[in-house]
């Protein structure tokens, strides 16, 4: 049986991990083995990453949203889930991001909005 020298292929495939994993500290830019377990890891811990940071930004624009509205307790107790449910009733469309950034940016706006939510009578109540 005959030799068979695979050549540059091998060597091509390596090439490719180590510019994906050139960032890394130690063995884990050099070991070949190594390189790929940390390849496997990053691209999983990307994944599983990408649907996490959604939900932490839904989280920090509830905390904005319910932070600033009790915040004007003086004039009329409201939080952060009447608010949601008034603005659905209302079918006011408005999503949690944009609101979060009205309520950093503008919080008389967002009273403004609050305010004209209670004052309309909904047909159910």
């Amino acid at each position: 049986m005959t030799r068979i020298k695979r050549g540059y292929i091998a060597r091509k495939r390596r090439t490719k991990m180590r510019l994906f994993t050139s960032s890394f500290r130690g063995a884990h830019s050099r070991l070949t083995r190594t390189i790929t377990q940390q390849k496997i890891k990053a691209l999983v811990s990307a994944h599983r990453d990408r649907d996490r940071k959604k939900r932490d930004f839904r989280r920090l624009w509830i905390s904005r949203i319910n932070a600033v509205i009790r915040e004007n307790q003086k004039r009329v107790y409201f939080s952060y889930s009447r608010l949601m449910h008034n603005l659905y009733k209302r079918q006011l469309l408005l999503n949690r991001k944009i609101l979060a950034q009205i309520a950093i940016l503008n919080r008389n706006c967002l009273y403004m909005i609050s305010n004209e939510i209670l004052k309309y009578k909904f047909p159910g109540d």
